[in-house]
């Protein structure tokens, strides 16, 4: 299967890679004028010819438009930030998942050590989504957001939003998905930060329309309970018939 690689665009039918990415191309990877890959430009696939192949600049050549398939379900993580490290593989996952959108946020636990320096990291977080979307094969990036303060964070606009919550009273997450989905649907998922959710904000996400969902009766860390949780909105909307996917 050919590698992928993202391009910031594709003008009169060529695209290039400058800069340190083409020295892992060039380097790393050893590519060569000739060869064949796929490239996006986070709109389009193409399969594409590399023209030149020198240290610190890649060029392709276009050959074919290649048919991208839009994944049944838009879905949004809206994740309280967590150590770094955590998080990070948190976002390099939920881009291979098929997340649209990370939202980082800021809950009432989330360590102020944590809050300070967030903003700082997302360049860092977006060359992630970047990295993972390329072994994934994705047509298009991740938006990966500016962390946001709890109440912005609630007002995430999707047709379906459900806060994974540890609470013993949450139903199931299997039982309280919409029984009539339609392909393009817009899933947002709230996580909560290390420590839990507090009594507050269980009752704030309530009141402003996040249905409380549980994952089981194990208590899971912050990213893996992001990780489940998609895959569970992401299986559900893949098992719609034919004639709703063609919505």
């Amino acid at each position: 299967m050919r590698r992928r690689f993202f391009v910031e665009q594709v003008r009169n039918g060529q695209a290039e890679i400058s800069g340190e990415d083409a020295q892992h191309l060039t380097r790393v990877l050893r590519v060569e004028a000739g060869q064949h890959y796929e490239i996006s430009d986070n709109h389009e696939v193409y399969l594409a010819e590399i023209e030149t192949a020198r240290k610190e600049r890649v060029v392709f050549r276009t050959v074919a438009k290649l048919e991208t398939v839009e994944p049944p379900v838009r879905m949004i993580l809206c994740a309280s930030l967590i150590k770094f490290d955590h998080f990070e593989w948190m976002i390099e996952k939920a881009t291979e998942m098929g997340a649209e959108r990370v939202i980082p946020v800021i809950a009432i636990r989330t360590e102020k050590g944590l809050e300070k320096a967030a903003g700082k990291r997302v360049e860092r977080w977006r060359r992630l989504g970047v990295e993972a979307s390329q072994q994934s094969r994705r047509a298009r990036l991740p938006v990966i957001e500016q962390p946001l303060k709890w109440r912005q964070a609630l007002s995430t606009n999707a047709a379906y939003r459900f806060a994974l919550d540890e609470n013993p009273g949450a139903p199931p997450f299997l039982s309280a998905l919409p029984k009539f989905r339609a392909a393009g649907d817009t899933v947002a998922l709230l996580t909560g930060p290390e420590g839990g959710w507090t009594d507050g904000e269980r009752a704030e996400f309530s009141a402003n329309g996040w249905t409380a969902v549980s994952l089981g009766t194990s208590i899971l860390r912050a990213e893996t309970a992001a990780l489940a949780g998609l895959a569970v909105v992401s299986a559900a909307w893949q098992q719609l018939p034919a004639d709703k996917l063609e919505d």
